[in-house]
């Protein structure tokens, strides 16, 4: 069964290895929704999400990270920083929000737009928007934004932070190649 068939036609690409990282996510994705049960009776009870949870999950992958000054989880992956947002009064939204390594001008927002708005039609996560900083340079972000309200198993809680993290990784790659850094290449 296929949940994430383009709804667009395949425009090419030059770029076969996005095309292999498209389709591994969009496996990756149609995994986690198919997925059964899991984890043993401890494991699979729902408890509330936070900041807590998320650190332990952290700590537990041997992953580096932060706490900001608002108590909120950071850290670098794939060049790019991540955020975990547990939100609400009682954590009822995990949120995991990246943002992009590089910054466009403001001469480049349309094809910025073009390429978030381009991924938000065709991919259920992550959501893909770019920010106009007040000195103009732009900001893109991804996201992905799940209700919490009635908790999280300890598995469902990984399958969550690993969807944002590899979504919004492929999302940058994607972009990655749309954009080439011109220093990353030899002249």
């Amino acid at each position: 069964m296929r949940f994430f068939g383009s709804r667009r036609p395949a425009r090419p690409t030059s770029t076969p290895q996005v095309e292999a990282d498209d389709e591994r996510l969009r496996t990756d994705v149609q995994n986690v929704l198919l997925s059964g049960p899991v984890g043993d009776a401890v494991g699979a009870v729902p408890v509330p999400v936070s900041r807590e949870r998320v650190g332990a999950w952290l700590d537990a992958g041997g992953f580096t990270y932060f706490v900001d000054s608002d108590g909120d989880l950071g850290g670098i992956w794939h060049g790019r920083m991540f955020h975990f947002l547990v939100l609400g009064d009682d954590g009822q939204v995990l949120q995991v929000r990246g943002q992009w390594h590089r910054e466009a001008t403001i001469e480049r927002l349309g094809e910025v737009l073009e390429i978030c708005n381009e991924w938000n039609a065709e991919r259920i996560w992550p959501k893909t928007y770019a920010r106009v900083r007040d000195d103009g340079v732009v900001v893109v972000c991804a996201e992905v934004t799940v209700s919490v309200e009635h908790g999280a198993a300890d598995d469902q809680l990984a399958q969550m932070l690993e969807c944002g993290l590899s979504t919004g990784a492929t999302f940058f790659e994607h972009l990655d190649a749309a954009f080439p850094d011109p220093l990353g290449e030899a002249p």
